[in-house]
């Protein structure tokens, strides 16, 4: 009911003021499944730049801009194909901000946006094996990959003076490829992992792969999963058996619904996710004024991954995936003017009169080979059930 129910408004959402003129730009992120909380605030995100976009009215022609929603749920790829399909053979979108998971990601990206050229940039699919992935200059991403996440809380840790982990991770392309690099990393820095473990989602209990953790031992339990599915029952198994009272997040488990589910029986908990203390971060909150959370999880870089489509069509002259996908580094890297949340009316008017832009935004974008973010991380401590900031890395 709830998918039926999404799927009504974002058809009415559309057909409300969509027109020959209208560029429509795909929005697909998990709006049910493990990130339904995140995806909140990465579509309010994505949003905000329609609008800044549509209120300056220099995009082409005057074009407006419409955005079309689709339920990627993170973890169906046949959902997640059909959505996109649908958008472009039925909606005809021009450019697809997601999707959001990384495994429904490879799969669009594969079976859909390469047979039919359009560009996607996903706001917070990390698998380093995208990367590498064929994508024929179509796929961008705008987080980090978490072969650097894995570097920096392994480095985290260390430097909290943790020496053993136990390991749990969500059995998906996400997890194993986080797990994978952490573990890398925190061994090669003098660290042990006692176990590495998968869990699945969406069992109704997890007290065997708790006691199995639990037996392994460690400084602490790092739980890379989801906060709206199988790390939250890992976690919650963990408390009510008394296995562990420490925890490390990485970014799958630094939401709102983790310290809402929570609270203070896991202060003193840490994690990281994408973020930074820039003056785009500020002006981002700026511009969003309240409206929701700036700092929530991947809203930031929503809101860079649309921006960055819509500029690049700007700097190409065209709505074209095949033509303006050859102008999303140009606009995203120097030379140019820097460009922050707020100034895409400024962007538009720099490119349109044939000026550079440096695309700095609301995450310090920078793009490196392969057309992924260099990315920042906002180290995260619990603190009387919320997370706080403690720092940058």
């Amino acid at each position: 009911m709830k998918k039926l129910l999404l799927a009504s408004a974002a058809t009415l959402g559309c057909a409300g003021g969509a027109n020959a003129e209208d560029i429509k730009i795909g929005v697909l992120l998990g709006f049910t499944g493990p990130i339904e909380s995140m995806s909140v605030a990465m579509g309010a995100g994505a949003d905000l730049a329609i609008k800044e976009v549509n209120e300056s009215g220099r995009l082409l022609d005057g074009d407006t801009v419409v955005a079309v929603r689709g339920d990627a749920t993170c973890i169906d790829s046949s959902a997640a194909t059909a959505a996109a399909e649908r958008m472009i053979t039925s909606d005809g979108v021009k450019g697809i901000m997601g999707a959001a998971c990384s495994g429904v990601t490879g799969a669009v990206l594969q079976n859909v946006a390469r047979p039919n050229g359009m560009v996607m940039i996903s706001p917070s699919a990390t698998s380093p094996a995208l990367s590498d992935v064929e994508d024929d200059g179509l796929f961008f991403r705008t987080a980090p990959s978490d072969a650097r996440q894995g570097q920096v809380m392994a480095n985290i840790l260390k430097d909290d003076g943790v020496d053993s982990v136990a390991l749990t991770y969500t059995n998906n392309d996400y997890g194993k490829g986080l797990a994978n690099s952490f573990e890398t990393a925190f061994t090669a820095a003098g660290g042990t992992v006692t176990i590495s473990a998968a869990h699945e989602d969406d069992k109704g209990d997890y007290s065997a792969e708790v006691g199995a953790l639990a037996a392994a031992g460690g400084d602490l339990l790092l739980v890379a999963g989801y906060a709206d599915r199988g790390g939250a029952g890992i976690l919650r198994s963990a408390l009510d058996l008394g296995a562990f009272d420490r925890f490390h997040f990485p970014d799958g488990m630094v939401s709102d619904a983790t310290t809402d589910a929570f609270g203070d029986e896991i202060d003193g908990s840490t994690g990281q996710l994408p973020g930074n203390d820039t003056p785009g971060a500020e002006k981002y909150a700026e511009i969003v004024d309240g409206a929701f959370d700036s700092t929530a999880i991947f809203s930031g870089e929503s809101y860079d991954a649309t921006a960055l489509i819509l500029l690049a069509m700007q700097a190409a002259g065209s709505t074209d995936p095949q033509v303006y996908k050859d102008k999303i580094m140009d606009v995203a890297n120097a030379p140019g003017e820097e460009i922050y949340p707020g100034e895409l009316d400024k962007a538009l008017q720099i490119l349109a009169d044939g000026g550079d832009i440096d695309y700095v935004g609301a995450t310090a974008l920078e793009f490196i080979d392969g057309g992924e973010s260099r990315g920042n991380y906002r180290v995260v401590k619990v603190e009387d059930g919320k997370f706080v900031a403690t720092g940058y890395r």
